[in-house]
């Protein structure tokens, strides 16, 4: 059986729609943490060798802009839906600065992680510490601008958001180049329990500096993307890569543990859990009955089964004729008709989707 969101993205369309006649409380200010999956742009801005700012992405937003997709991340989506009226700016483009900051800023960056050695192979990259400083100066910004009282006002009605983690498995804990003996010395359960401590001080850190609703976003299931079918030669089409698997499930188990205790903690934290691997491994298995044809393989990829092997750009990978009949945009991320459902069951869906509320329910909170 599917979730009801599976009767198709029309449906969807029109929920967004009667939600945002029918609500009477609007976002008014984002402030989003991250990797790729929710990077608008900040990679733009540095050295590094993981970039989207180039064809064929951004094929269906317009132009390439740094998004790791063809369209819109979920982030985007939400937020539209939500009511702003513009795109949560990258922290690095220069104009953002002055008023804009007070509608909220991204500072989401592709091969960022939990960790700060993640990513290295991408040579720069702004990992989760460093996301939550460039935070701490917009902060002090926001304060220099309306005044620290109500300053703290705006930061405790605010949406907040990391959506990070899959990085340190991808790009870290499970690279190629990391040998079986390594991962002895760190088994599995260890690993899980050095990034879940790290992450508690990390999301601790943003709750003192004035965060109170927050969604905290697991990893997907990282084994069934068409980079991992590739580098471990799956065969068969409808089956993933359980030992990933494996690793991001105990990931989220814990990091659902994490976020209820946080709330218990923390005095006036509001943070939900985000069960994006529910939801992704529903939307794998039931593909068709959500309008898809393809739901391994990439869109835009180059080399193996499944396009996972090669790079998205301009040549030589090749684009799907139909974006919106594929679950995957290119090796690692999800297209933006994907998206679309990973959202709507974000904002709308039942604990199942997202715990202890939805972000509809997190927003109407007092």
């Amino acid at each position: 059986m599917g979730h009801p969101f599976s009767e198709g993205k029309f449906v969807l369309g029109i929920i967004f729609a009667l939600w945002r006649m029918c609500s009477a409380k609007e976002i008014s200010t984002n402030f989003v943490f991250g990797d790729s999956l929710v990077e608008v742009g900040n990679n733009n801005y540095i050295a590094t060798l993981s970039k989207a700012d180039h064809p064929p992405y951004g094929i269906d937003f317009g132009k390439p802009t740094g998004r790791y997709t063809n369209g819109r991340t979920i982030i985007d989506i939400a937020g539209q839906t939500l009511g702003l009226k513009e795109f949560t700016p990258p922290y690095l483009a220069p104009t953002t600065a002055g008023a804009v900051i007070l509608r909220g800023v991204n500072y989401a960056s592709g091969g960022g992680g939990i960790l700060n050695e993640t990513g290295k192979l991408f040579i720069g990259r702004i990992n989760l510490d460093a996301q939550i400083d460039n935070f701490a100066n917009t902060r002090e910004d926001i304060i220099s601008s309306i005044g620290r009282p109500a300053a703290v006002e705006l930061l405790r009605r605010a949406l907040f958001s990391v959506t990070i983690g899959s990085n340190d498995f991808l790009n870290n804990y499970l690279l190629p180049i990391i040998t079986e003996f390594k991962r002895k010395l760190i088994p599995p359960e260890t690993f899980v329990g050095i990034l879940i401590a790290r992450f508690r001080l990390q999301l601790t850190r943003l709750y003192n500096l004035g965060a109170r609703k927050m969604v905290v976003v697991g990893v997907g299931p990282l084994g069934c993307i068409p980079y991992q079918m590739d580098i471990n030669f799956v065969a068969d089409p409808d089956s993933c890569v359980e030992l990933t698997n494996q690793l991001a499930r105990s990931f989220n188990s814990k990091l659902q543990t994490l976020v209820t205790e946080l709330n218990t903690n923390l005095t006036g934290a509001k943070f939900v859990y985000a069960n994006v691997y529910g939801i992704f491994h529903d939307i794998i298995e039931n593909y068709k009955s959500y309008g898809f044809e393809n739901a391994n393989s990439a869109c835009c990829g180059f080399g193996g089964r499944y396009g996972g092997l090669g790079s998205c750009g301009p040549q030589p990978s090749e684009v799907c004729e139909d974006r919106s009949k594929y679950v995957f945009w290119d090796a690692y991320h999800p297209s933006e008709a994907c998206n679309m459902i990973i959202a709507g069951r974000l904002l709308y869906g039942n604990s199942s989707d997202i715990s202890p509320m939805n972000i509809v329910q997190l927003l109407q909170s007092s």
